[in-house]
C-alpha cells in the first residue's frame, strides 16, 4: 500500500478569498478544514482536494508547478480565459512566445495557470484540469511515481509524467534546465498514510525511496515535514 496525494496546498495572504476564486472557477465545492485552513472538493475525477492555507510570506518569484487547464475549441478557450478575468485572475508573462497557443494567467494571488490550447494530444483523454505541471528532473518524476503508486505515462528526454491509476490530471516534470530556487514554496502536496497506516512506517518507505524528513519527526502537529529528491517540500499527515 502507498499514501495518497491527500490535497495541493496553496501558501495564501488571503486563503479564504483564493479558494472562493479556484472554488468558483473550478465549479469545486468549498468546506471547512479541520487542518487550519479552506479546502475545495473536486466536483470530477480530479482524485485530490485543493488546500489554502495562511501565509504571512509574499510571493516573489514563479511557482515550480502551476494547472494545465484543457479547452475543447477557441471559443471554449476564450471562454475560460474570460470567467477566469472575471473572477480576478489577470494575464502575466513568464516568458511565453506569442506564437504559443496557451493563455498564461494567475490567480488573484499570483499562482500561475495555463489554459490550454485545442487539440493538445497530451491532455486528450484528461478532464479540465488536464495536467498539473511541475518544475523537476526525471529522478523526481520516478520517485513521485512509485511514493504514490502511480504509472509513469511519459518518460522521454529527461521529460516525465505520471497519472493515477483512476484517471484524473496527469502530474508532469519538465527536465533540466530548472529554475533558481529561492525561498519557500508556495505549492506543495499534503500526503495521507494508507487506510489504517502508520505515518512513521510510511516516513521510513518515503525515505527509502529518496525523501529526507526535515523535521525532529510527526509532533504534536500530526504531520511529518519531508523534502523529495529535486528539494521541494511536502507534508505527510497523520492518520486522522
Amino acid at each position: 500500500m502507498t499514501a495518497q496525494l491527500f490535497a495541493l496546498c496553496f501558501s495564501a495572504a488571503r486563503p479564504a478569498s483564493l479558494a472562493r476564486f479556484w472554488s468558483g472557477f473550478l465549479g469545486w465545492e468549498l468546506a471547512t478544514d479541520s487542518r487550519d485552513g479552506v479546502a475545495l472538493l473536486p466536483g470530477d475525477d480530479t482524485g485530490f482536494r485543493i488546500r489554502c492555507l495562511p501565509t504571512r510570506e509574499p510571493k516573489t518569484v514563479q511557482n515550480r508547478m502551476h494547472f494545465d487547464l484543457t479547452s475543447t475549441s477557441p471559443e471554449d478557450q476564450r471562454a475560460t480565459v474570460a470567467r477566469a478575468l472575471e473572477l480576478g485572475a489577470r494575464h502575466t508573462d513568464v516568458g511565453q512566445r506569442p506564437e504559443e497557443g496557451h493563455v498564461v494567467l494567475a490567480d488573484p494571488e499570483g499562482n500561475e495557470f495555463c489554459v490550454i490550447e485545442p487539440g493538445n494530444d497530451f491532455l486528450a483523454d484528461c478532464g479540465f484540469v488536464g495536467a498539473l505541471a511541475c518544475d523537476g528532473t526525471r529522478e523526481v518524476g520516478l520517485f513521485w511515481s512509485e511514493a504514490l503508486g502511480w504509472p509513469l505515462v511519459w518518460d522521454q528526454d529527461q521529460e516525465t509524467a505520471i497519472r493515477s491509476p483512476h484517471g484524473g490530471p496527469k502530474i508532469t516534470w519538465g527536465g533540466p534546465p530548472l529554475m533558481p530556487r529561492t525561498g519557500r514554496e508556495r505549492l506543495h502536496f499534503d500526503l495521507a498514510p494508507p487506510a489504517h497506516g502508520d505515518l512513521r512506517a510510511e516516513v521510513e518507505r518515503l525515505v527509502a525511496l529518496g525523501a529526507t524528513e526535515t523535521g525532529a519527526g510527526p509532533g504534536p502537529s500530526g504531520r511529518a515535514l519531508m523534502t523529495d529528491p529535486d528539494g521541494n517540500e511536502f507534508c505527510v499527515l497523520a492518520p486522522k
